[in-house]
């Protein structure tokens, strides 16, 4: 198995429920207290029980100083992809270089064609992604001259000028699971964030890491240039999570929260002990 490793970090996943935002922007304040890593939220433009996704990211970035923050994961049908990339590299600006970006191909297809989206065949949706990331890209390399031209079957820009550049290398990370969207992620983003209870069968990260370890040795790449994120059901053991770590690379967990005691339980003595079992292993193994 290639070497992955990267420390272990830990992110709060706060559902951003709109009848009480109060409480969301203080469950972020309370994750930068406790001293986790990231927080994110889910991006469902079309679930109007949600705050809008990247308001909240604007709003919390101002309430907080340290913490990271991420969509969990922006629906790129839905966010074209040149306004998302002037999108997140001025809020990576404003924020002190605290933003990363999550995105998705659109998982309901439904729900975005009745907010004016396109619905995309699962080919499609993998296609307009990849051509989506690379107009991101494009709009971020600032060190190159001229302007971006792009003539997608998905997605159109000519003559558009580059930039704003983000405060740092906003990392990519997408969302995935089958072989074409895995590929993809091997070619061409910075980090794989699937959901475990969505992964199903019990290789399946063995399999998705195969498979995106592959197609980035393809692309030139190391397969340790791609991060391996995870969002979790529930909290989980530490010695779990240890595993999952050193079996399968995954150096970022996102644990689904409401209430600021699981936040610091979580912080102050979930992530210390699979830190320790981590780098006690690893230590062992040399």
């Amino acid at each position: 198995m290639p070497d992955y490793r990267h420390p272990v970090r830990f992110a709060a996943n706060v559902v951003p429920a709109a009848h009480d935002p109060a409480a969301v922007v203080a469950l972020a304040r309370e994750a930068e207290h406790a001293g986790l890593d990231l927080v994110t939220f889910q991006d469902h433009p079309y679930q109007p029980a949600f705050l809008d996704t990247w308001t909240l990211l604007g709003y919390v970035a101002a309430a907080t100083d340290r913490i990271r923050l991420a969509g969990n994961v922006h629906p790129i049908p839905l966010r074209p992809p040149a306004v998302l990339a002037q999108a997140a590299a001025s809020l990576d600006l404003l924020s002190g270089g605290r933003l990363e970006l999550g995105l998705g191909a659109g998982g309901f297809g439904d729900a975005i064609a009745a907010m004016g989206g396109p619905r995309r065949a699962p080919g499609e949706a993998v296609e307009a992604l990849e051509e989506a990331i690379g107009i991101i890209r494009a709009s971020w390399d600032t060190a190159t001259p001229g302007t971006i031209g792009v003539a997608g079957r998905h997605y159109r820009v000519d003559g558009l000028p580059r930039g704003p550049r983000p405060a740092h290398d906003i990392g990519i990370w997408v969302g995935a699971y089958k072989p074409r969207m895995l590929r993809l992620v091997g070619r061409t983003a910075d980090g794989w964030l699937p959901s475990l209870p969505s992964l199903g069968r019990p290789d399946a990260l063995a399999r998705g890491n195969a498979v995106i370890d592959e197609a980035a040795a393809e692309a030139g790449r190391s397969p340790r240039d791609v991060r391996r994120l995870l969002n979790l059901g529930r909290e989980a053991p530490a010695e779990a999570l240890a595993e999952l770590a050193l079996a399968h690379g995954v150096s970022v967990f996102t644990v689904p929260t409401e209430d600021a005691h699981a936040i610091r339980v979580l912080a102050e003595e979930t992530a210390p002990a699979v830190r320790e079992l981590v780098a006690a292993e690893r230590a062992a193994a040399g």
